[in-house]
């Protein structure tokens, strides 16, 4: 993979349905550990937004606490979300629900981890963010915000059914600092 397999843009450029896109075809959070072990864990989500908030193009993933994901978030300091074709199904349905903390998932899955650094970005987070060669979208996103869900906010009671085990997720926004379209030959 290098440069010429993908094409960035502004993310206001993207075409399509973005509740289609998070609803129903799914995405991928990835993060990786690179201030300790380098490890790398993804989970498949369909929970999230993105808008403009703060004058930043953002997005947002929750990610509950008893989630394996969640401590390489808390070290990250950026994520991706990543896109795929239908053919990939099975793999984000393999990425979330198995735990990377008893197997190998990117591996059974049987995608090729891509450092986004280098291919999108001048060094400054070579080594610190990464996608999937597979991805036809990734958003490479600086963390720059987090808020934990406080159940006593719920204005609509029924929104704590989806807790039943009292697990609220942790809210991150990400800034869009990189857009990325992979380029179809």
């Amino acid at each position: 993979m290098n440069q010429n397999d993908y094409k960035s843009i502004d993310p206001k450029e993207l075409q399509g349905n973005v509740f289609e896109q998070i609803d129903k075809k799914w995405f991928l959070v990835t993060a990786k550990k690179h201030k300790t072990d380098q490890k790398v864990n993804t989970m498949t989500a369909s929970w999230g937004f993105m808008g403009i908030m703060w004058g930043k193009p953002l997005v947002n993933c929750v990610i509950r606490p008893v989630r394996h994901t969640y401590e390489f978030m808390e070290e990250a300091d950026y994520f991706t979300i990543s896109f795929f074709g239908e053919k990939y199904r099975k793999a984000l349905n393999i990425l979330g629900t198995k735990s990377g903390r008893d197997t190998d998932k990117i591996a059974e899955a049987g995608l090729t981890v891509l450092d986004v650094g280098k291919i999108f970005d001048s060094g400054e987070i070579s080594g610190k963010a990464v996608s999937f060669e597979e991805a036809e979208i990734t958003m490479t996103c600086k963390k720059i915000y987090y808020h934990d869900i406080d159940p006593k906010n719920f204005v609509d009671p029924q929104i704590d059914g989806n807790y039943p085990n009292k697990d609220y997720h942790r809210v991150y926004f990400g800034e869009i600092i990189n857009c990325a379209l992979k380029n179809h030959q």
